[in-house]
Parts: C-alpha cells; sequence; structure tokens
C-alpha cells in the first residue's frame, strides 16, 4: 500500500448507453465501466493521488472490464474481493441535455454482499481519507458492513460520503433514514441538487447544510450542474460558478468532482484527520478546481474523467 493514499469503497457498475443508431428490431448498447465510488477513485488516480478502491469484482465479462479499466487508470486493486454473483448492470438513455436516466439490474448482484470478514484485514495505516456513498453505503446485506467499516476507520482518516440517490433501486425514505447516522461519521458529504432534492424536499440547500452540519458533517458541498457549487464549513459558505464546456453527457460529473475535490484537499496536506484546521478559502480553491475536472469529464462520452496532463492542457488554454 502507498504511504499516502485515498481509499474508496463501493460498487463498480456496468454502464450499457443505447445506440441511438440502432436498426429497427434491434437494440445496440455501448458497455463502460461505472459505477459512483468506482469513477472516483479512478479519477484520483489519474490526477495523481494513490488510490485503492475496496470493490467485489465478478469474475464474469463486466467484472473483468472492470478489473482492466480500473487497472489501466492506475487504481490499486490489492484488496478488492473476487466474487462469485454477477455485475451490477445499468442502462442509460441519455436526453438532449446530455442528462442520463437509468434503468437497473443489480437484483443479488456482487456490490451489495459484503461481509465484515472481507473488511476486517483492511490496513489503514496510510490512508488520509475513506470515502464511500452510493448504493454499497445503503443497500442490504452490506450496507451496514459498509457502516461499521467507516465507524472503525474514522479515528485515523477523514471520511467522505456521497449519498447518491438512486430512487429506481432504494427509496428515497430509506436514505433518510440514514443520513443523520451518515453525517455523524463523515467530515465531508458531497451531493446533488437532484440528491437534494429527494433527501429533503422543497428545503433551501442553506438549510439542508445547517440540518447537516448539526448532524455531524463539518464539509458540506452541494453541486448544482451549470448553477455551480455550494459549500458550507460549519455554516461559512461560498458559491463557486460552473466552468463553461460543451456538454456531451453528465454521466460521472458528479464523481469526479467529488474525486478533484479530495485530490486538492490531500495534495496540501488537508485530509488525515477531522478538518479541524480547514478554511473557507482552501474550501473555495478545492472546489473551483473540482469544477474544472467535472468539466473535462462533461466533455467527454460516459464516465471518462481526464488525466492530470489534460486537465493541464486545459488550465493553459484558458479552462478556468
Amino acid at each position: 500500500m502507498s504511504a499516502r493514499q485515498i481509499t474508496v469503497l463501493g460498487e463498480c457498475v456496468a454502464d450499457a448507453f443505447t445506440d441511438p443508431a440502432s436498426t429497427p428490431g434491434e437494440l445496440a448498447l455501448r458497455v463502460l465501466p461505472g459505477g459512483g465510488p468506482a469513477n472516483t477513485a479512478v479519477s484520483l488516480a489519474r490526477l495523481g493521488t494513490p488510490a485503492r478502491l475496496l470493490a467485489r469484482l465478478s469474475g464474469d465479462v463486466f467484472g473483468r472490464l472492470f478489473r482492466a479499466h480500473l487497472e489501466a487508470s492506475g487504481v490499486d486493486l490489492a484488496d478488492a474481493v473476487p466474487a462469485a454473483e454477477p455485475s451490477t448492470l445499468a442502462v442509460a438513455e441519455l436526453d438532449d441535455r446530455g442528462q442520463a436516466a437509468f434503468s437497473f439490474h443489480a437484483q443479488n448482484t456482487a456490490d451489495w454482499q459484503w461481509s465484515a470478514e472481507e473488511l476486517a484485514g483492511v490496513d489503514l495505516s496510510g490512508t488520509t481519507c475513506v470515502h464511500t456513498g452510493s448504493l454499497a453505503l445503503v443497500r442490504e446485506p452490506g450496507g451496514p458492513v459498509v457502516e461499521e467499516f467507516l465507524a472503525a476507520a474514522a479515528p485515523h482518516a477523514t471520511i467522505s460520503i456521497d449519498p447518491n440517490v438512486r430512487p429506481l433501486l432504494v427509496r428515497p425514505e430509506d436514505y433518510r433514514a440514514r443520513l443523520a447516522h451518515w453525517c455523524a461519521l463523515a467530515d465531508v458529504l458531497r451531493l446533488s441538487e437532484d440528491d437534494l432534492r429527494l433527501l429533503l424536499p422543497d428545503t433551501a440547500p442553506e438549510r439542508a447544510c445547517d440540518l447537516w452540519h448539526a448532524a455531524g458533517a463539518r464539509l458540506v458541498v452541494i453541486t448544482r450542474g451549470g448553477d455551480g457549487v455550494l459549500a458550507s464549513l460549519d455554516g461559512e459558505r461560498l458559491q463557486v460558478p460552473a466552468v463553461a464546456t460543451e456538454v456531451v453527457d453528465t454521466v460521472g460529473a458528479g464523481d469526479s468532482f467529488t474525486a478533484g475535490l479530495l485530490h486538492h484537499l490531500d495534495s496540501r496536506g488537508l485530509l488525515g484527520g477531522r478538518l479541524t484546521g480547514l478554511r473557507l478559502d482552501e474550501v473555495a480553491e478545492a472546489c473551483a478546481f473540482a469544477t474544472r475536472v467535472a468539466a473535462l469529464t462533461c466533455s467527454v462520452a460516459g464516465p471518462n474523467p481526464p488525466w492530470r496532463e489534460e486537465l493541464e492542457e486545459f488550465a493553459a488554454v484558458g479552462g478556468a
């Protein structure tokens, strides 16, 4: 394990995109490796942060695709668990704005079957941050096991959570029932405006931030697509504009934003504890960096976050 590393725990999902060129009577699909936590790990590694993914990887054709993709991006899979169950499949349809609507094939798949024994031997001595969220944190039977792992990791590492609400698979009220507990575990809570609407309908973002601070989260970041970012550090708030880009699709944009945020904080030695010394200007810098990472992800098809060299080229030609 690297001497300084971010550990990501969660699912790998095969994202199948419908091909508009399909002929009548058939449906052609293009399958890309995805899944929120896997996307975040890939983005971290491509930015240059040593990243390890704790995942249950099936031996099926999709599992082999995940493994090849993750390893090619530099993600450490030494602690990934070989799983007998099949991989999770998500079929995405894109609207004219590049927004994806998913249907899931996720019954009894590998991602949700975590056992305490599979995580018991994970070495966190070099981990500055543990990031998780999405379905692996909420679906049974593995969700409670993941929560216990976070509680054990909290004395040693910063905890980051992205709820990534998927109402087709888990009822929003089930997320709401666990959210206060997650905030008690989390130092960083990152979620989208869509997540906010599902978790706290008709609640102003600033009010939501205050509720989540009261439950324990120190840094709350709400991404708003083209409207930028609202960040709240213990109730001190700031807004960061989005970076203009030609959007191909938005798949993986939130995951890459989270990676950019954590990468920037870690590169300045700000992760590894409870963020007690974190300042609002440092949050602003990290969010501005993360918006550039997300913008480049939106400029290409599928969950394909940029490499560090691409981000440097983007900045060199005037990308905010």
